[in-house]
């Protein structure tokens, strides 16, 4: 297992993107192989995310920035796989960013809480078959979803039907209040 990962930590370093090339760029002008500066980089993340003053930043950043990214690229290809794949991302990011506020003042206190909240994220956004998003939206968020279906689909249009009335009230008063300021207006300067 071991050796699979040093190979595709081999073979991501090889692709051409926005990272190697820097990668790259920062061998050429030390002459420091570009795995060994990958690999200080990681090291000196994952020390800040285990000691350093920020590190929800940091973690959420990681957590955000890469993933919008391919999000982005997803959208703009024309392959529906990986849309598929970046939205069971973001629906088990969601998720956990709606239980990690409940849970996160105590949580935080927990030595090396966001180096391991860190490697949740890389797991459910990494290019895998055990990706973290498709394990647990298959055997957590789907089955809860599909049993509560019914029920969320009506409080979802409940709560649109309760929008749609308040827009449309507050559309009314504004043009109400218009054409009293525009009779006003219109009665002054007669």
């Amino acid at each position: 297992m071991f050796a699979q990962l040093h190979n595709r930590y081999e073979a991501l370093l090889n692709e051409n993107n926005f990272v190697t090339d820097l990668l790259a760029t920062v061998e050429e002008k030390t002459g420091i192989q570009k795995k060994y500066i990958a690999s200080g980089v990681l090291s000196l993340i994952s020390l800040y995310l285990l000691f350093g003053y920020g590190a929800s930043l940091l973690c959420n950043l990681i957590g955000f920035v890469y993933p919008a990214y391919l999000s982005i690229k997803a959208i703009e290809s024309k392959k529906k796989d990986d849309d598929t794949q970046w939205l069971t991302y973001w629906v088990v990011y969601g998720f956990f960013s709606i239980a990690e506020a409940f849970s996160d003042i105590f949580l935080s206190w927990f030595p090396f809480y966001y180096a391991g909240k860190c490697l949740f994220l890389v797991w459910c956004m990494a290019p895998v078959t055990w990706n973290g998003s498709a394990i647990l939206y298959s055997r957590v968020v789907r089955p809860v979803f599909l049993r509560h279906q019914a029920t969320l689909d009506s409080v979802v249009n409940n709560l649109s039907d309760k929008a749609k009335n308040m827009a449309d009230t507050v559309t009314k008063e504004d043009r109400l209040e218009c054409n009293q300021k525009l009779r006003v207006a219109t009665t002054q300067s007669s």
